[in-house]
């Protein structure tokens, strides 16, 4: 069904005005430029779904359309963090309170205005439903926020946080709605519409066909020079290339939306423009220690030498992934940490077998016990890498007489198997930037996704533990590497995960299309760059 969404909550004469004047153009998707020409002004984009439920407090929402819509209250950009909601801060000097000087004169696109009292309202709704935020271990140090006035904004912690900035600066679950949008001041349960203070407002939408947004002619900060950017969905890969050289669409952004084939294919066009960014995560498969023949570390070390993650690189990627060595790549924060990597070697992981006590049997599979070296393998049932990625792994162990089962279930079905720790060997991704490593690591002290499962089997998993909460507690800069690296290299030694390869987001656009570029938070396309020759 077709919703429009400028009849939302309204507050006085000045919510009239700006909603008047939010999004109109005098001609959509062009504009007269000073030489009498016409530059185009509006972007077609495209995603895989629909943008679902867009409330900036819970998890169900694009992230893409999330980061047009709202603001937070400081912002994470390659030079490190700079005012968006909040102009200033100052830090106590035990690294408890941090104290925002909220910017002036910044209204939701409904015309409320956004000051402390607008920020408070949101963080008690964000803190109602605490117990969905525990991932962010700020929320477990939090002692409390208030608004001292309508300029000043406090966040207090029970002992020094440094990630702080991080998280309140990451797209969810810490951007600002409008409190007209609550309901009776809650957004745990839903919101009535989808307003915020950021440069793009949601103009219209049809589930699983489109959604318009148009520029917010009343956002504080520049307005960006793309005043409509229509939103068509595509759930299929050629199709959405097809698309693009029809000139239907303009710009696919983000590292599921393009495969390796599509992207070779258009690195030396003229018409298109193919951009990579650094490593942002780490696709790999994750083993539970806990699992009867998966708890002994020979068979997991074994396995890390048993797989050719340059093969997987060259083969199934074209080498746009590289192969991947370490959990974390070396280029973010904390993780150069000397160690030695898992060298592809079938000799070395058929002797670390033989010596575990793993005889091959005359089926050619090894046994133990009675018992036959036999795993399963989960993956995402929705995405073809994964799949081939399974294939070409049961081939490969099949030749050391590891038996591999491998299974693809529906995406929630996935996750959900994952998180509960119903799975031998399953599929992941690190979280990527910003959220590595500190929230990735911090969630495996607790059932947030597979991780915590998987490491249970542990001996040192109570010691690892303590270490990441350490970690984030740090004030002392040198104690934090220290920490890091002990963390770091007990996973790597334990051989809880398999690094397969290291991922990168994509974007293949036409090359009229300029500013296109990859922001700090992978999750993030940076339409307010974006611009039309």
């Amino acid at each position: 069904m077709k919703r429009k969404l400028l009849s939302a909550v309204l507050s006085g004469a000045l919510a009239l005005t700006c909603l008047a004047s939010c999004g109109q153009t005098s001609d959509p998707g062009q504009t007269t430029s000073g030489t009498g020409e016409e530059a185009k002004n509006e972007l077609v984009f495209v995603n895989y779904r629909d943008i679902r439920d867009l409330n900036p407090h819970l998890y169900a929402g694009e992230m893409y359309a999330q980061s047009i819509l709202y603001d937070t209250l400081v912002s994470i950009t390659d030079d490190g963090y700079k005012g968006c909601l909040a102009e200033s801060w100052t830090i106590s000097e035990d690294g408890c309170i941090y104290t925002f000087n909220i910017r002036d004169n910044v209204y939701f696109s409904d015309g409320t205005l956004c000051d402390a009292n607008a920020i408070l309202a949101n963080f008690n709704a964000i803190i109602e439903n605490k117990e969905r935020h525990t991932w962010l271990e700020m929320m477990n140090l939090l002692v409390g926020v208030s608004a001292p006035d309508s300029d000043t904004f406090v966040i207090e912690l029970s002992e020094p946080y440094y990630p702080m900035l991080t998280e309140l600066g990451c797209i969810r679950p810490f951007a600002m709605i409008s409190p007209n949008c609550m309901i009776n001041g809650s957004t745990k349960d839903g919101v009535e519409g989808y307003i915020g203070t950021g440069p793009y407002v949601l103009t219209d939408f049809v589930t699983d066909e489109y959604a318009v947004f148009e520029r917010n002619e009343n956002y504080w900060g520049e307005a960006p020079a793309i005043e409509k950017i229509t939103v068509k969905v595509i759930p299929d890969n050629q199709t959405r290339i097809m698309a693009l050289k029809k000139g239907e669409i303009d710009l696919i952004f983000g590292k599921n939306m393009l495969d390796a084939d599509a992207i070779s294919q258009y690195v030396d066009s003229d018409q298109f423009t193919v951009s990579l960014s650094e490593p942002t995560s780490t696709r790999h498969i994750v083993l539970n220690t806990t699992h009867e023949i998966l708890g002994d570390k020979a068979v997991r070390q074994a396995l890390q030498h048993a797989t050719n993650r340059e093969a997987i690189s060259e083969g199934i990627f074209y080498g746009l992934e590289q192969p991947a060595d370490t959990l974390y790549a070396t280029s973010v924060p904390y993780c150069d940490v000397d160690l030695e990597p898992y060298a592809y070697d079938t000799a070395v992981a058929g002797q670390v077998l033989d010596e575990a006590g793993w005889v091959m049997g005359s089926d050619g599979i090894r046994e133990k016990d009675g018992k036959k070296l036999e795993l399963d393998l989960l993956y995402n049932s929705d995405s073809v890498t994964e799949k081939t990625i399974s294939e070409y792994l049961q081939s490969e162990y099949q030749k050391l007489g590891i038996s591999l089962n491998i299974h693809g279930e529906e995406e929630q079905s996935y996750r959900d198997n994952m998180k509960a720790g119903n799975f031998d060997m399953v599929f992941n991704i690190c979280w990527g930037m910003p959220y590595d490593p500190q929230s990735s690591l911090a969630a495996m002290r607790a059932p947030v996704y597979g991780d915590y499962a998987a490491q249970l089997g542990l001996e040192d998993k109570a010691e690892i533990d303590q270490a990441i909460t350490d970690i984030l507690t740090s004030t002392d800069e040198t104690e934090r590497q220290e920490l890091y690296t002990f963390v770091l290299t007990r996973l790597h030694e334990d051989a809880v995960y398999i690094p397969l390869t290291y991922e990168c987001n994509k974007a293949l656009y036409t090359s009229e299309l300029q500013g296109v570029h990859f922001g700090s938070d992978q999750y993030d396309v940076p339409f307010a760059d974006m611009y039309f020759e």
